[in-house]
């Protein structure tokens, strides 16, 4: 086959960065990581921004994966991307298509005015850091390790819990289930709900050392989740939350320009709008 005599015309990586979890919790295979641990960034193609027009892709992740491995050549398989490495890799694809400003709209609690001003992408990137899962978390005998789950498991996850809020909402509103009927599904579904939040914190332990050795076995780990006491689980689940939220987009810090009034505003990548709305 001959060689496309306008491949050299092909888009080009407009930036580098460097991930977060710094390649540590990708699947074999499914990251190339280069000698200098730059990932390179394209920007996106018309195809890529038809898929984030697409709702359905949008909802079970498929927009988020095909982009990411469209524009970032490093990316073999995005679905196995640690969740601390995805929001660092979107907002760099963004950055590389349309630049590193972004118009944020925002109204002022204090003298409710309402404003616009443009962020630096650029400082978002530097501010995502990756938690240290590496470190250990102990309690009573046991010591426990832990993994940013994969993007993966964070979407099946999130649509399984949709899915059972969906049911949820349906049996609750409904006018022709009888009430002790109603009653006995609302606590199955409210059940099936505790049980996908105990399901990601398994998931989220890789291993638990114990005074006679050290447990990897995933069924076994999520046996004990199952069954551990009411003040253990707590602590484990605040420990991994405290582990997401470390890596997590932070609020930004906004002096209102009307009263001087600081406050802070969410910033999250509404995949809805975060790519199209640039276009």
């Amino acid at each position: 086959m001959n060689s496309n005599p306008l491949s050299k015309f092909f888009r080009q990586p407009a930036i580098y960065i460097r991930l977060p979890s710094g390649g540590k919790g990708w699947r074999p295979g499914s990251l190339n990581m280069p000698q200098n641990s730059e990932v390179p960034i394209m920007p996106m193609t018309a195809i890529d921004e038809i898929v984030y027009r697409t709702p359905d892709a949008l909802f079970n992740g498929e927009a988020v994966t095909g982009v990411i491995q469209s524009c970032c050549p490093s990316v073999l398989d995005a679905w196995a991307c640690p969740s601390v490495d995805v929001d660092v890799l979107l907002v760099a694809v963004r950055i590389a298509s349309y630049g590193h400003s972004m118009d944020i709209d925002s109204t002022c609690p204090a003298c409710g005015e309402e404003h616009s001003f443009g962020l630096d992408l650029r400082t978002v990137i530097d501010n995502l850091k990756a938690t240290d899962f590496d470190k250990e978390f102990s309690q009573n005998d046991l010591t426990f390790y832990f993994r940013p789950l994969s993007y993966r498991e964070v979407t099946d996850n999130s649509l399984v819990q949709y899915e059972q809020q969906r049911i949820l909402q349906s049996v609750n509103a409904s006018e022709t289930i009888p009430e002790a009927e109603k009653v006995s599904q609302l606590n199955e579904m409210m059940r099936k709900l505790v049980g996908i939040t105990v399901h990601a914190i398994s998931q989220s332990i890789v291993e638990i050392r114990t005074p006679n050795g050290i447990v990897h076995d995933q069924a076994h780990i999520a046996e004990f989740i199952n069954n551990c006491d009411r003040s253990m689980f707590n602590a484990i689940r605040d420990h991994i939350i405290k582990l997401r939220e470390n890596s997590e987009l932070q609020p930004l810090t906004i002096d209102c320009p009307s009263c001087t009034h600081q406050y802070r505003q969410e910033f999250t990548l509404d995949m809805s709008n975060f790519f199209v709305s640039a276009s």
